[in-house]
């Protein structure tokens, strides 16, 4: 059961019945198959396929020695962004649109269970594409579309459901299991030796399999059609926009959460790279496997204490500060001491910083929304900022990279060995620690939440 009254005037007012724990389970269970979905290809299937097509050799080395290791970080960038501007689009569209949907079966069940069969489907036809990097571009970018759609609707079910006081141990829940999906997501590609194939295939039935519980028991008040907000394409295109000045908690809010996450996507999205390329191991996905590994204790511990906590005593922005500022000191220790065994020490800090980060900032956005009524849009106008520096990251990335790499040695990035694939990877994790001291202030001005 959930706490969605059976008056349709309920469903615009907050909610005040806390959801019980089949629900939060359900809720749970269905993101860990969203983010295995989505973080494994970007951690390593995309990469890989990536050096496949371009056909590259696997050895992180002959890659260092032909000077062609800075091609498949390039490709990986490129992709990545064009992904990334679909998803700016897809997030409020979807959003808006599930707002006003009023099918028999809710507001938000249609559009779970659309985005869920269109981002499987796409991850499906993305695995064979062996030949082509623009296939892989056009599959990556409608798996991602589909990924928008999903969580644009399932995150808006917070909103709808889940009252004030139980929003961040909820949240918690949306990012715990976005740590574990990494690491299962991994763990299931090299340990079971899947081809590149046979891993996209594998985390589609899976995203299936698990977020169809929470999609067959959700229950969500149908609108009724009389009580359907007023729908053009210029309300579409103007509410896309949020007003700063208007409503400047939620443009605050909207800030903090591009940047820390950002400084996040900078620091994760090319760790296969760094190290790779950066530490120069010859294991690099089993290296990678165990920086997750320890990333994820680190995170889910942090996820859902700290959420709990932030309900208990009714502080949102001091755990963001905090953990904004554990990111900074995690990104600065790679990149100033580049070595595996400070790399695990920096895994567990930004574990610990990036899981209490993501409860409590999902439940700070739920609390800075301008509209009741149009409570999808306005927060897939914040998932954005999720879901766009994951994108733009590995692009900007490849920039910082190649040059800083260039002018450290004074020739080019790809000439320049293992000593300039240090240096790139050292300035991109610093631009990490910046973008995250910066999230982490731009929470100050909030004035509503505590």
């Amino acid at each position: 059961m959930t706490t969605t009254a059976k008056a349709p005037a309920a469903l615009f007012s907050e909610p005040i019945r806390r959801v019980p724990g089949r629900w939060i389970a359900l809720f749970a269970t269905a993101w860990l198959g969203i983010w295995m979905a989505q973080l494994t290809p970007i951690q390593l299937l995309l990469p890989q396929q990536i050096a496949e097509v371009m056909g590259l050799p696997i050895d992180a080395g002959k890659q260092i020695e032909s000077g062609s290791w800075l091609e498949p970080v390039i490709a990986f960038g490129i992709i990545s962004a064009i992904a990334g501007v679909c998803a700016l689009i897809a997030y409020p569209l979807t959003g808006a649109l599930s707002d006003r949907t009023t099918s028999r079966f809710g507001r938000r069940r249609p559009w779970i269970l659309a985005g869920t069969l269109v981002f499987a489907i796409s991850l499906a036809l993305l695995g064979v594409q062996t030949s082509s990097l623009v296939g892989v571009g056009i599959f990556w970018s409608t798996a991602l579309v589909g990924f928008c759609i999903v969580t644009a609707a399932i995150t808006a079910t917070i909103s709808d459901q889940v009252p004030v006081n139980q929003r961040g141990f909820v949240s918690g829940w949306v990012s715990a299991p976005q740590a574990v999906g990494t690491i299962l997501g991994l763990l299931l590609v090299s340990v079971l030796l899947l081809s590149t194939v046979v891993g996209y295939l594998v985390v589609a039935i899976v995203l299936v399999v698990l977020a169809a519980p929470f999609l067959v028991f959700l229950k969500d008040t149908p609108l009724p059609a009389d009580q359907r907000p007023e729908f053009s394409a210029r309300i579409l295109l103007s509410g896309f926009w949020v007003s700063p000045r208007k409503y400047p908690d939620f443009g605050w809010t909207l800030l903090g959460r591009i940047l820390v996450n950002l400084g996040n996507a900078l620091g994760t999205t090319q760790l296969l790279y760094f190290v790779a390329f950066g530490l120069g191991s010859p294991n690099a996905v089993d290296d990678l496997v165990i920086l997750s590994a320890v990333y994820v204790v680190f995170f889910t511990i942090s996820a859902l204490v700290v959420g709990r906590l932030s309900d208990r005593i009714g502080q949102r922005k001091i755990f963001v500060y905090i953990s904004a500022y554990l990111q900074a000191i995690a990104a600065l220790l790679l990149a100033f001491v580049p070595q595996y065994s400070i790399a695990i020490v920096a895994a567990a800090i930004l574990g610990l910083g990036y899981g209490a980060f993501m409860a409590v900032d999902q439940a700070l956005a739920t609390q800075v929304l301008p509209d009741s009524h149009s409570r999808g849009k306005d927060l897939g106008i914040m998932n954005i900022a999720t879901a766009v520096p994951q994108a733009v990251a590995p692009l900007l990335g490849a920039v910082i990279v190649v040059v800083a790499a260039g002018i450290a040695t004074g020739q080019s990035a790809t000439t320049g060995g293992f000593a300039g694939a240090n240096v790139g990877f050292g300035a991109l994790f610093v631009s990490s620690a910046v973008f995250a001291v910066l999230g982490g202030l731009s929470i100050m001005p909030i004035k509503s939440v505590k």
